[in-house]
């Protein structure tokens, strides 16, 4: 896959999660946001099961990167749907895209990668896009506090999830594992401490599908699988488009409209993010599988 090919992914995904974020509004009138968590992970666990995959020899290695990846996305998830409780939509689009300036020097600092004055640059633009498409943030409570703790930790799983995906591959065994650990996180302190119940989560039914299925499964499935051919940074910067495929989805479906600040924002996001999605266009070749080391006798 090109570089091109895997930037294209993740703008489409961008949109998908954008749209995404009405019904991940929408589903907290039926269930807590753990509950409404666990089970839209559950579903999105199932579907990667069905791909099969060669088996990999049990390591240390591994299993280590593998366990900081699902750890990292469960917690940040988990953190995001709380947030939801007590901030806006569009304040929690805004507030999760600071993973977009996040991750450049999280990647920097984990992993040596170098940021390049394109991605600083649509980094910024992006970030000031963001802020001007939610109106800027008038007050600043629980609910933000929560999506700025989600945005950190995403900004560690893309690095995370970058240097595993191209380093062991395996996306849809990597996918399961994000998904089943969140999934065991959340859905018992959901069952004990908040309202999950067959009658709940059959009425968050529509909500569920779209989240469990699209959200869940098939963006992160395509950010698994894209990030083996492109950088950590170029895929925070790309995915940031969420916060404007976010505001069309409240514009269309909650009647929140779009102030001409807002519309200005959206034009200086999508500019920022199709510049480096479209630059430097080449085939990136995934590192090789890193050998564990010789044990001793």
């Amino acid at each position: 896959m090109s570089k091109l090919h895997a930037n294209l992914l993740l703008l489409f995904a961008a949109a998908l999660w954008g749209l995404g974020n009405v019904p991940q509004k929408t589903i907290l009138d039926h269930l807590d946001p753990l509950s409404a968590v666990g089970m839209r992970c559950l579903i999105g666990w199932m579907l990667p099961l069905i791909a099969i995959e060669p088996r990999r020899p049990p390591g240390g290695l591994y299993r280590a990167s593998l366990a900081r990846v699902s750890v990292l996305f469960a917690i940040a998830i988990v953190l995001q749907q709380i947030g939801y409780l007590g901030t806006s939509v569009a304040n929690a689009s805004f507030l999760v895209s600071t993973a977009t300036v996040m991750t450049p020097f999280a990647a920097w600092l984990l992993v040596g990668e170098r940021l390049t004055a394109s991605v600083g640059l649509a980094a910024g633009l992006t970030l000031v896009g963001a802020l001007l498409l939610s109106g800027g943030i008038a007050s600043f409570n629980q609910g933000d506090v929560a999506i700025m703790l989600s945005a950190g930790c995403y900004a560690l799983w893309m690095v995370e999830l970058g240097r595993h995906a191209q380093t062991y591959g395996r996306p849809f065994t990597a996918m399961a594992a994000q998904f089943l650990g969140a999934a065991v996180i959340s859905l018992p302190l959901g069952f004990f401490h908040g309202n999950l119940s067959p009658a709940n989560a059959f009425d968050a039914w529509p909500q569920l599908l779209v989240l469990g299925v699209f959200s869940t499964a098939v963006c992160f499935g395509i950010q698994t699988i894209a990030q083996r051919f492109t950088s950590a940074s170029h895929a925070a910067v790309i995915v940031s488009a969420e916060s404007v495929f976010g505001a069309l989805g409240a514009a269309l479906f909650l009647g929140e409209r779009m102030s001409s600040a807002g519309v200005l924002g959206a034009a200086i996001m999508l500019c920022a993010v199709l510049f480096l999605a479209t630059s430097g266009g080449g085939t990136t070749e995934p590192a090789p599988e890193e050998p564990e080391p010789a044990r001793r006798g």
